[in-house]
């Protein structure tokens, strides 16, 4: 497919190569595909040189052939959008469900819902750059073509990109903030339980109380990492499971369901450079 992403130049003497490759930091590989593409013009059309200082103010047109999206239609799921812009796309899964198929012919997940309301605007790309878990609720950061994705994957790694969580634990948690340092690996007594274990991942987790009530706290963690059920191990691990989380040590409730939010995401923006501070909304599952 095509993909098309237009830049406008905010400093003067800015030349393609080096927005590529300073500014951007993309890949070798998708630098060379749009050389080869001849994929850089103004809006005229009139093909670039990527050696050459633009203006600030100067529109780039990128135009290139790369990959879609080929996750399966579907509106099962109600799709809550926090956020959207013509690069990026940040939306609200809810709980129960997965974030993207993990099998061939899945189509109940948040990204094939994702899929069909991007394809509802006749775009064809969609990637989701980071996940939650089946049972936490809240935001996903989305890209809208791969050239984002490919920013963004970069500023996962390099932890520019903040998500904040909120959880309702057990009992009183004694300090109003903290860090948790515990690496995390698989649990050998429970096919899906993981556990804290001086031979699993690095996994780093701060906290900070947000509110107390009298069996229970409220609290905020931001991850540093992203192991599987981190924030869950971690606040279990601290003494204080997440209420209705039966998995990791937490009294059985009636609904059997614990309460797990991702409600805010900060970065950022890798095109425009505004700081996004986006949250989460949605009051319902």
């Amino acid at each position: 497919m095509i993909h098309t992403l237009t830049y406008t130049v905010q400093e003067d003497g800015l030349t393609i190569n080096n927005l590529f490759q300073e500014k951007w930091k993309l890949g070798k590989k998708l630098i060379h595909e749009l050389l080869m593409q001849k994929a850089v013009s103004n809006k005229s059309g009139e093909l670039l040189q990527w050696k050459l200082p633009n203006k600030k103010g100067d529109v780039l047109v990128i135009k290139w052939e790369g990959e879609s999206s080929n996750y399966l239609l579907s509106d099962q799921i109600p799709l809550y959008v926090a956020y959207e812009d013509e690069y990026l796309l940040i939306a609200s899964k809810p709980r129960g469900v997965a974030t993207h198929p993990n099998e061939d012919g899945q189509n109940h997940t948040f990204m094939n819902t994702v899929t069909n309301y991007l394809h509802s605007k006749d775009q064809h790309y969609g990637e989701h750059v980071h996940r939650i878990d089946e049972g936490t609720k809240g935001l996903v950061v989305i890209a809208k073509n791969p050239l984002v994705k490919g920013m963004l994957d970069r500023m996962l790694e390099n932890k520019t990109i903040v998500r904040t969580y909120e959880a309702t634990v057990e009992g009183q948690v004694k300090n109003q903030h903290g860090t948790i340092r515990a690496a995390i690996g698989n649990d050998r007594h429970h096919p899906t339980r993981k556990r804290v274990s001086p031979s699993g991942q690095n996994a780093i987790t701060h906290y900070e109380v947000a509110g107390k009530h009298e069996q229970f706290t409220k609290v905020h963690a931001i991850l540093e990492t992203g192991r599987t059920h981190q924030i869950r191990v971690h606040l279990a691990h601290l003494g204080h499971p997440i209420v209705g989380d039966e998995l990791y040590g937490a009294k059985r409730t009636p609904t059997k369901m614990y309460e797990l939010h991702a409600f805010k995401v900060q970065f950022n923006h890798p095109i425009t450079g505004e700081v996004l501070v986006i949250e989460d909304k949605r009051q319902q599952n």
